[in-house]
């Protein structure tokens, strides 16, 4: 499962670094959250959206209620490859740390993450020590993954 995170980080930092490269360009700190989501524990009922389209759908409503982020991008994907593990999200953005949280529970979640966008933005390099983690996600990170290199001067 690390496998194609690591490959998936990989992949969308290459894709997105031509963008970032230019002169007065901020690069976008992203939320991905896994749509296809549900929690292990429960069986999703036919015709009911998944707990992970219903935590998209809350993040965008709070996000535009009550956070003003020009710098976060909140992106759905169809999977992040950790369906025993609930709800999960990533974070990410150009030369910073990856954060994974799985098992998030859709109560608390939306606000819990946002908050945890906004030490992530306003972080120089984007470590966030545990101990500044809402509480909730406190239990929830599963990786902190360093930042993907790209050399900028290849040989």
């Amino acid at each position: 499962m690390l496998k194609y995170l690591l490959v998936f980080i990989k992949s969308w930092i290459t894709s997105t670094n031509t963008s970032s490269t230019h002169l007065g360009c901020n690069p976008k700190h992203t939320l991905f959250v896994c749509k296809s989501c549900h929690r292990s524990s429960e069986e999703r009922q036919k015709n009911l959206p998944c707990d992970g389209t219903i935590l998209l759908k809350q993040l965008n409503t709070l996000c535009s209620e009550k956070f003003q982020f020009d710098e976060l991008e909140i992106k759905p994907i169809e999977c992040l490859w950790a369906c025993s593990q609930g709800c999960v999200v990533s974070v990410s953005s150009h030369d910073k740390p990856t954060y994974l949280f799985v098992n998030l529970p859709l109560e608390k979640s939306p606000t819990a993450l946002l908050e945890f966008m906004q030490l992530y933005i306003k972080s120089r390099k984007g470590t966030v020590a545990w101990k500044q983690f809402p509480g909730l996600l406190q239990s929830a990170i599963f990786a902190q993954i360093p930042p993907v290199v790209v050399d900028k001067n290849p040989k």
